[in-house]
Formats: structure tokens, C-alpha cells, sequence
């Protein structure tokens, strides 16, 4: 599971949302959950195995007008250990027909009760651990009847998705497509829904010709059906967890790849055909890479990924069948500004079939062991594909949003077994969290012994459901060290230290000694392995420390004075560093130690000192032309252009950045800090970005040539409606909010419709921005109630709760306005702050 719409949620929220200033903190206004919440004392246990799944076979066919599944399931079980002669089924929401165990072929009714969550039934004997039975259901599933609530990762838990049934709607595709995480798939077929559970699978699924299908495992049957339709039978030979089955029906085009002989496929919309080796043409390569740094070949029979309109989260890693959204449809145009994103995605989700189907999350305290992995995965890839700057940077914003998270909602244990709601692990604890104490395990242990240890714990997991202390065993398996301190820390604790770092130097001695101090203000006490390189006369010694106390110091002797002294030379530790040296020792840093976060962080230091600082100045300038665009494009934004020394300096680069820089991401900042000079002689060179091929360059472009001239800006805004995707919808409302002509807000209302999914998240609240800034009540209410129709569609606290905010802070702001203006101008923006305000008290009361 990717957590797609939790990293929109925080990078909107925490970094500011649409550019609007607005003076309430929202993140303080969401919904937390109340430490004193009696569910947060209870212990969440694995689930206790009275039987267990063996096999499941459905076979289903599905009524659009009532959003029903007409389902028949055979499912084998065998007692755990102890005999039993009962049974308990999760299945939600649904209409039981007939219960009978089948015996010789034939099926004999068995006793049951249903409660409408679970289905309770009464053997015909007391079955042995030896012995299988096969339970036969017919069964209706009826999932948009269910009352169900979702998590900040899975917007909904219905688990079976009809989307436009009806046809009605002419920009959106029918399809039908599952979401069994967390524990979901019992809202369409009966079973043990629970992560320790495993079976084979076979499902039948009766569809329109006209329709493709996609499931778990092979598709074994095609069967032409006297009434128009057709029958497909996928089977899944290999055992795996309930929550990992999947459907999914519509009209795609299928894209065909191999992998070492086996089928990999790519499930498009078919516009997209022609882009979809684009988008996920570097699965194969994934594999290989995968494969061989685990030494353990990917195991399934075949790699399908298919991406679903209106989906409730970021990608699933359904066994052998990966569910995307919409998203990562995207145009060769619209890769350009992606920084590759959408192949974190896809690798996060191929990695899980190592961990998280091969083995399992015994229970969804131990998320850990699925999504603290799959979150890895991302740098890995990064790292092997585009190097180690891509990785870094990856993983520094990882960071950025957990620290952001543990901010404004606390703090958690990696694993915890006690929690409000089992959703509730799906937060960046879990994932980006988890992630960085993988590269720390991985630095402390070495590079063979970190991927042999996970080749260790596959093999002893594999088909199994498993936790965080078999990963443990696995590593001191390995290297020989007891790792108790590492996951004790890490793993079974929350927080993360904060290290005060000194230097005393000793010419007379010729030494240096580094004082590290943990200040964090709880009372644990961290221990550290890590690096300290130090630089002097041209060579770098590296030298491995172990900070085990509060306050730890730690001489070194040297023969020339260091140039620099660098702690935590791998940048791999998670905390929060104040590192007390000279801006010298950072200008070196930049230009002679190796990794991203070395040049990052005198970045910083330089930006924090250009004003004052001459050699912060030289250390911008040549960060423009650093190698890696992440941080050309990083410096670009840390320039104050308004410093006549910084201008003098960087202007230059800047004007060929915009130009020529190769990256689009770097060509886009660069015309941004360009703009805010509102300089007339830049007016052709905004005029040529707009012909870009990239959107992002384009809508910079756009932007900085409105501030010049916003009238060639809005009649070159109106060239490029009939190709408008991702930051050039932004940039071209933004245009039309200032020119002020009603007859534009169309288009940005028809380009909120067009967007489904996770990017409509983003795009509600650019869409509101522009509705702060448009004084038309007509375009206010047709706007505002576009946005809440979506909070209904997403169904979700946590978005409903942040619109609603923010709708208030856009109410106040429009009141505000009233106040300075007279007549029919005022009585307008008084209705629509009226109409922001009552909206919001709408949804908000729907909050659950």
C-alpha cells in the first residue's frame, strides 16, 4: 500500500496550501485521537487460528444497476491444531443465500448465524488438525450498502468499487476494481480476513465481452457464454493472504513485457497505450535488481499492474496483480515534471511481493515488517537507477514528513500494540519512519550482511506470517551481534534523539576532540553507531564511533589541522543535528565530501548567510551548477534576489539555468525566481517558456509573464487550454482569477471535474485557492459545492476535516474583503464568505 494521499495531506498542509496566507495553524485543528481513548488500552494481538484456510474458489458475476456481486464460494479449511467443530467467517454487509458442507460432491446445509460483519456456523462434526472440510456460500455482496470508514492511506474500506455503473458520466470509464486492505476483501467474498491467514485462490468472474478482467495468479479459462458474456478463471497456485485478493473489470488496453520467460503487463486506459512503457517500462528491470540484491527471484507467476479511476489509495500491492490510481497515467509531457515519482510508486509495490505477500505482517501491529520495507524499496531503486543524490534526496524528504507528522500528532512506536484503530498504522511512522531505520540497520551492519540477513528472513518466512523479531533473529543470525539495543530503540520505542555536536581543538596536542550531546528532552537514551570523517592535508580518515551516553566525547590526533571534521559522515542517523562550526568548515564540506546531504546542508548554512556572508555567496553560485538537478534546483529557491551581492552572483547561471538546464524541474525554478523580479527584459524569455514541452516550465513561464503583461499572458493562457495538464492548470486559473473575467472560471471548473482520484485531493485545494480570489458568487457556489460532493466521494475524516478548515479560513477572508468595499461588490463577498461558511458546517457535521 502506498501512502499517496497521506504524503499530499502533510506536504499541502505543513508546506502551505495554493499560496494563499492564512493565519490558523489547520493542522492544529485535525481530528487527533485523544490519548485517553479506551481503545488505546487494549492490546492488539495477533489473531487467534481456530481454522485455517486452505484454498478459496469464487465465482462471481456483478449487477451495475445495484452495485451488487452475486457470488457462490467454496472454501477449504482445516483446524489449526485443536479439533473444532465451528466455524467464523468475516463477511460484511452481505445477503447469506445457503451454507452446506460439501461432501462427495454434494452439498449437505449446515446451521449458521449471521450478525451482518460476521457469519457464525455449526460443522456437521468435530473436525480434526488432520482432517479438511470445504465449506460451500452462495452469498450477495452488497459493498455501497456497507457503513464502513477508511484511514488516512485507504480513503474507504468497502472493498468492491463499481465505478460510473451506469455510464452517465462521459469522462469517466466503467471498471470495477477490489481494495482489501486492511480488512476488506470480506465485503465481497467470505473469509478469514486476517493477515496471518493464507490460501490459494481460484476466482471465475462472468463479465460483458466488451470488458477485460485482471486477478491474482494466471488466467487459466476463457469461456464464451450463450448470453453475451464470458467467464474468465484466474488461479493463484501459490498460498497468500486474504487482504492480497483482487479483481478488477473494464475496458483497458493491455500492454505486454516478460520477465526471465514469465508475463508482465501493464493495464491502461486506452489513451494512455502509447504511453504505458513510459510509465512502468522499467518493472523488468526492477525484478532483476530486486531479485538479485535479495538473492531470492521474484516468486509469483506473474507481474500485472492496472491502474482504477476514483481509487482510494496510492497503489496495492495485490499478489501478482498491482492496483494503481489514476495517477500514474501520465503523458511522455507529464514525466517530464515527475522526478520519478510514479517508479518510487511502482517499485514500493513489486518490493512488497517480497515483503508483505512472500511474507506477512502477522498483524497489523507489525506493519512495520510490509510497509517499512516497501517504503525502503524506493531508495533502493533510486539509488541503483539514478544514483545516490536521487536516493538521498528521496530519503531527506521521507524524513521531513515524519519528523512534520510527529510534530503536530506525536510520536508512536514503530511497532504498537496498542492502538486506536487498526488504520491508524498506515502513517509515516510506519512507512517513512520505518524506511530510515532500514538504512540505518543497513549502515550499521554493512551492505552484504543487511541483504544477506533479508535473504535469511525471506527464506525462513516465506508463506508465513511473520514480525519485526524474526526480522531481529535473522540480522544477529548473520553478523553475530545480539541486535536487542537497535530494535529496542527502534522498533519497540518512539522518538528520535536530538545531538548537539561540539569541537575543541588542541594545537598543542595536536588534537580534536568532537563532544556529542543527546539534548532530546524525554529521558532515553540513544545508541549510535556512525562515522566521523576527518579532513586534513588532502586526505580523509574515517574513523567508527558508538555513542552509548547522554554525553559522549571522542579525540582524535592529527598532524594538520582539519579542514573539517564531519559527524555522521554517511548521513544516515535519524535525528535532529545543531552542529556548531565555522561556515568555513561547510564551504569545504560542499566541495569535498560525497553525499547529497553534505552539499544539503552547507546549502543551508550558505543560504542563512547570504546576506552577510561573501563565501555564502560563492557557495550558491556554485551550487547552481551542482551535479545533481535536485540541488541546482534546491538553491535556486534558497536565493535572495533581492541582496545586490546575491543578484550580481547568480543571475547569470540563473538566466542559463532557465534556458538550457536539462532538467525541467531546475528550468521551471529558475523562471519562478525570475518572475518574482518582475524585470521587463525577461518578458521573451517567459513568452519561449511557454512553448515548453514541459507543463511544469510552461506554467513558470505563464506565471512570471503575467506579472509583466497580463494580457499576452491570458491570450497565451487561452492557446494552451486544449493541452493543459498538472501545474499548467494552476498557472493558467491563476491568470484567469487576476484577469477577472467570468466566462474563464469554466474551464477551471471543468478541470476539476476531470480529476478523479488522489490528484482531485490536490486539486480541491488549488481549485479553492482560485475561488479566494474570483469575486463571483455564481462561480463561488458552483465551485464550493464541487468540493464538497468530493469530501462525500472520498469519505474520509481527515480530508473532510482539513476542507472544512480550510473553507472557514476562505470565509474570514472573503468577510474581510467585504469590509473594504461598498455596494453590490460588498453584498456579494458577504454571500459567498456566507456560503464558505455554511458549507463547511455541512460537512463538517458529516465528519465521522
Amino acid at each position: 500500500m502506498n501512502l499517496h494521499l497521506k504524503q499530499s495531506l502533510m506536504g499541502m498542509l505543513i508546506g502551505g496550501i495554493a499560496g494563499l496566507a492564512m493565519s490558523t495553524n489547520l493542522m492544529a485543528q485535525s481530528d487527533n485521537t485523544a490519548q485517553d481513548d479506551p481503545a488505546l488500552k487494549i492490546y492488539r494481538a495477533s489473531a487467534t487460528k481456530v481454522n485455517d484456510l486452505v484454498h478459496t474458489k469464487l465465482d462471481v458475476r456483478f449487477d451495475y444497476a445495484k452495485r451488487y456481486l452475486y457470488g457462490k464460494a467454496w472454501i477449504t479449511l482445516k483446524p489449526h491444531f485443536y479439533a473444532t467443530d465451528s466455524l467464523t467467517l468475516d463477511a460484511k454487509g452481505m445477503d447469506i443465500k445457503d451454507v452446506a458442507v460439501v461432501k462427495a460432491g454434494k452439498n449437505s446445509p449446515l446451521k449458521y448465524s449471521y450478525d451482518s460483519l460476521q457469519l457464525h456456523i455449526a460443522l456437521d462434526k468435530r473436525y480434526k488438525a488432520t482432517e479438511s472440510y470445504i465449506i460451500y456460500i452462495n452469498y450477495t455482496a452488497k459493498p455501497d450498502e456497507l457503513k464502513v470508514k477508511g484511514s488516512a492511506a485507504i480513503s474507504d474500506a468497502k472493498g468492491l468499487y463499481f465505478i460510473n455503473p451506469d455510464g452517465k458520466d462521459p469522462n469517466k470509464p466503467t471498471q470495477i476494481w477490489t481494495q482489501g486492505e486492511t480488512e476488506s476483501s470480506s465485503a465481497w467474498f467470505p473469509t478469514i480476513d486476517k493477515t496471518n491467514q493464507k490460501c490459494t485462490e481460484e476466482i471465475s468472474m462472468t463479465v460483458e465481452k466488451k470488458y477485460v478482467t485482471l486477478s491474482n495468479g494466471k488466467l487459466v479459462k476463457q469461456k464464451n457464454n450463450a448470453d453475451g458474456t464470458r467467464t474468465d478463471t484466474w488461479k493463484m497456485d501459490l498460498p497468500h493472504s486474504p487482504y492480497l485478493f483482487m479483481m478488477a473489470v473494464g475496458e483497458y488496453a493491455i500492454v505486454k513485457d516478460s520477465w526471465r520467460g514469465k508475463e508482465v503487463s501493464y493495464y491502461v486506459e486506452k489513451p494512455f497505450e502509447k504511453h504505458a512503457k513510459a510509465i512502468f517500462g522499467n518493472t523488468p528491470e526492477m525484478l532483476t535488481f530486486y531479485s538479485k540484491i535479495l538473492g531470492y527471484d521474484y516468486p509469483w507467476v506473474k507481474y500485472s499492474q492496472i491502474t482504477g479511476r476514483d481509487y482510494v489509495s496510492g497503489a496495492m500491492e495485490n499478489t501478482t496483480a498491482t492496483l494503481h490510481g489514476e495517477f500514474m497515467q501520465k503523458t511522455d509531457r507529464e514525466l517530464l515534471d515527475n522526478n520519478n515519482y510514479n517508479e518510487s510508486v511502482i517499485a514500493h509495490e513489486l518490493f512488497h511481493h517480497w515483503f508483505g505477500d512472500l511474507a506477512t505482517a502477522e498483524s497489523w501491529s507489525n506493519l512495520t515488517v510490509n510497509e517499512s520495507f516497501a517504503d525502503y524499496s524506493e531508495y533502493l531503486w533510486l539509488e541503483h537507477k539514478y544514483g545516490k543524490d536521487a536516493a538521498d534526496e528521496h530519503s531527506l524528504e521521507a524524513t521531513q514528513s515524519y519528523m512534520s507528522m510527529a510534530q503536530y500528532s506525536g510520536d508512536k512506536d514503530l511497532v504498537r500494540f496498542h492502538y486506536h484503530d487498526k488504520e491508524d498504522m498506515f502513517d509515516q511512522i510506519t512507512y517513512q519512519k520505518g524506511g530510515r531505520v532500514l538504512n540505518m540497520l543497513r549502515n550499521a551492519v554493512g551492505d552484504s550482511a543487511f541483504f544477506k540477513s533479508l535473504n535469511l528472513y525471506l527464506k525462513t518466512n516465506a508463506f508465513k506470517a511473520t514480525e519485526a523479531h524474526q526480522l531481529r533473529l535473522a540480522v544477529e543470525e548473520v553478523t553475530g551481534r545480539d541486535m536487542n539495543w537497535f530494535f529496542n530503540e527502534w522498533y519497540f520505542g518512539k522518538g528520535f534523539p536530538q545531538l548537539d555536536i561540539s569541537y575543541k581543538y588542541n594545537d598543542a596536542t595536536n588534537t580534536v576532540t568532537v563532544i556529542l550531546q543527546q539534548i532530546q528532552k524525554d529521558n532515553k537514551v540513544w545508541h549510535i553507531p556512525m562515522a566521523i570523517d576527518i579532513y586534513a592535508g588532502g586526505k580523509t580518515e574515517r574513523h567508527n564511533i558508538f555513542m552509548e551516553n547522554r554525553v559522549d566525547s571522542f579525540t582524535f590526533s592529527y598532524t594538520t589541522k582539519p579542514d573539517l571534521v564531519n559527524v555522521d559522515a554517511d548521513k544516515v542517523v535519524l535525528a535532529k543535528i545543531d552542529d556548531h562550526r565555522a561556515f568555513s568548515t561547510y564551504a569545504y564540506q560542499y566541495a569535498h565530501a560525497p553525499n547529497y546531504m553534505d552539499r544539503h546542508i552547507a546549502i543551508d548554512e550558505a543560504a542563512d548567510a547570504q546576506a552577510t556572508n561573501p563565501e555564502a555567496v560563492k557557495l550558491l553560485a556554485l551550487a547552481l551548477k551542482d551535479k545533481y538537478h535536485g540541488l541546482r534546483s534546491y538553491t535556486i529557491g534558497k536565493l535572495n534576489l533581492g541582496n545586490a551581492a546575491v543578484k550580481a552572483a547568480t543571475l547569470p547561471i540563473l538566466l542559463d539555468l532557465a534556458k538550457q538546464d536539462p532538467s525541467s524541474l531546475v528550468r521551471a525554478a529558475a523562471l519562478q525566481q525570475l518572475g518574482e523580479l518582475k524585470d521587463a527584459q525577461y518578458a521573451s524569455l517567459f513568452e519561449t517558456a511557454t512553448k515548453d514541452k514541459s507543463y511544469g516550465v510552461e506554467a513558470a513561464g505563464l506565471e512570471g509573464l503575467a506579472t509583466l503583461d497580463l494580457d499576452k499572458a491570458y491570450h497565451i493562457a487561452k492557446q494552451l487550454e486544449s493541452d493543459t495538464r498538472g501545474k499548467l492548470v494552476n498557472a493558467i486559473a491563476g491568470v484567469y482569477a487576476r484577469k477577472g473575467d467570468t466566462a474563464d472560471i469554466a474551464f477551471v471548473a471543468a478541470k476539476f471535474d476531470e480529476t478523479s482520484g488522489q490528484d482531485k485531493l490536490n486539486a480541491a485545494f488549488d481549485y479553492l485557492g482560485f475561488l479566494s480570489k474570483v469575486n463571483s458568487t455564481p462561480a463561488v457556489i458552483k465551485g464550493v459545492d464541487q468540493v464538497k460532493a468530493m469530501t462525500i466521494q472520498f469519505n474520509n475524516s481527515q480530508v473532510s476535516t482539513y476542507i472544512t478548515n480550510w473553507m472557514q479560513e476562505i470565509s474570514k477572508s472573503k468577510s474581510q474583503e467585504a469590509t473594504a468595499v461598498t455596494g453590490a461588490n460588498r453584498e456579494e463577498l458577504l454571500k459567498q464568505s456566507d456560503y464558505f461558511r455554511k458549507t463547511s458546517e455541512e460537512i463538517r457535521k458529516n465528519i465521522k
